[in-house]
């Protein structure tokens, strides 16, 4: 049988909330009611935001309340390191010269301002769909396509003056999230050719994401679900790669008193404020009773949280 292998992947842009332990609870309970192995990887490909002493805090909070991680972290325990995605540009790069090897790569030099600006009125609901603007007469999608490298213009700093984008066809991508249920989405509709490496070399989430998960054999996904439209592209670039998709489990963000998701900015909340006023217990608790585990957010400890979720999801399956 197969080992479960989950992962938490936190950004490193600021202190963590609740909403965040939240995640990670209910990930680290999923690996391990199943003797799995969780992986714990930092995320800091945005060079403006990311900071080394949040990573450290991140590892901090979760040693704090017991959440240890059996491989990961910003010493790289484990084969498949280095674990900060800042010091994996070689695996990123590898990935895209296997994406060019397709076609079906091209560079972009639109603006947010330019794709914004085509935009259609049903469009205002946040998604951006980029409409093709600098996509090549050679991936029309009723032609074969022929495979030609990208051509990477130079810009400042040795870094490509275009982002490069990788062409979507008109499909939809269907797959069973283990909470949310048969999902299917239309590449061509929800987001159009996608951002696969920026101008300013940075490189996307969706690329990074899928090439660390792969390499590091992750099985499951489980984050919020407002990262659930995601899952479509990236099981499209998964097939592209030859990687094999993990199981997704998307579980509804945690909101303050407003109905409004919580962010960093949500003091209240924030591992700061809540360890300077609660004991790992008690935050566990919070966190389970927004699992649906508990009835009350009364304080528990993590073994028995973990027993708590072996007798209800001994399918074993989220409910």
């Amino acid at each position: 049988m197969k080992e479960i292998v989950g992962r938490f992947a936190p950004s490193p842009s600021g202190r963590m909330h609740l909403g965040n332990i939240y995640t990670a609870l209910l990930s680290w309970l999923s690996v391990k009611s199943r003797g799995g192995k969780w992986i714990l990887r930092i995320e800091d490909l945005d060079p403006q935001r990311s900071r080394m002493e949040y990573a450290r805090q991140i590892e901090e909070d979760l040693h704090w309340l017991g959440l240890d991680w059996d491989e990961g972290g910003i010493d790289g325990i484990g084969e498949h390191g280095p674990y900060l995605q800042s010091m994996r540009h070689e695996f990123y790069e590898r990935a895209l010269r296997k994406l060019e090897e397709t076609g079906l790569c091209y560079p972009c030099t639109c603006t947010r301002a330019d794709i914004l600006a085509t935009q259609a009125p049903h469009e205002s609901d946040g998604r951006v769909v980029y409409k093709g603007t600098c996509r090549p007469a050679r991936l029309d999608p009723t032609k074969q396509v022929s495979p030609s490298k990208t051509p990477h213009l130079e810009g400042k700093g040795g870094f490509p003056a275009a982002a490069t984008r990788i062409f979507v066809p008109d499909e939809t991508i269907s797959f069973t999230d283990r909470i949310k249920g048969v999902q299917s989405v239309n590449l061509a509709e929800h987001c159009g050719d996608f951002i696969v490496r920026r101008g300013d070399g940075a490189w996307s989430y969706q690329l990074a994401v899928v090439v660390d998960d792969a390499l590091m054999g992750v099985t499951e996904v489980l984050r919020g679900d407002d990262l659930l439209l995601s899952a479509a592209q990236q099981i499209y670039l998964y097939r592209l790669l030859g990687y094999t998709p993990p199981e997704f489990a998307h579980v509804p963000l945690v909101c303050n008193e407003a109905g409004i998701r919580l962010s960093k900015r949500d003091k209240s909340l924030s591992m700061e404020y809540l360890r300077a006023h609660h004991t790992p217990e008690e935050i566990l608790g919070m966190a389970a009773r927004h699992a649906s585990l508990t009835p009350t957010s009364a304080p528990v400890s993590l073994p028995d949280i973990l027993d708590i979720y072996k007798a209800i999801h001994s399918n074993p399956q989220i409910q």
